[in-house]
């Protein structure tokens, strides 16, 4: 499954308070920090709600990395 790379662009400041939640349950904490999550639903949603803050990038995983295999 992607990963996604989500990085905090622009302060959360002067917006409403669900944004600021919303940022902060993502893991951003300062202007330009990067967080990975996993591409899921609910973290598509949380992203979707504060596009307008953050820059989002997706990262492909390589064929057999992470099934736990080895």
């Amino acid at each position: 499954m992607a990963r996604l790379k989500i990085t905090l662009v622009k302060s959360p400041i002067g917006y409403a308070q669900d944004q600021k939640d919303t940022v902060r349950m993502l893991g951003l904490t300062k202007m330009w920090r990067t967080v990975e999550h996993q591409d899921n639903p609910g973290i598509r949603g949380m992203v979707h709600k504060v596009r307008h803050l953050v820059r989002v990038e997706e990262i492909a995983q390589a064929v057999g990395e992470g099934t736990g295999n080895s």
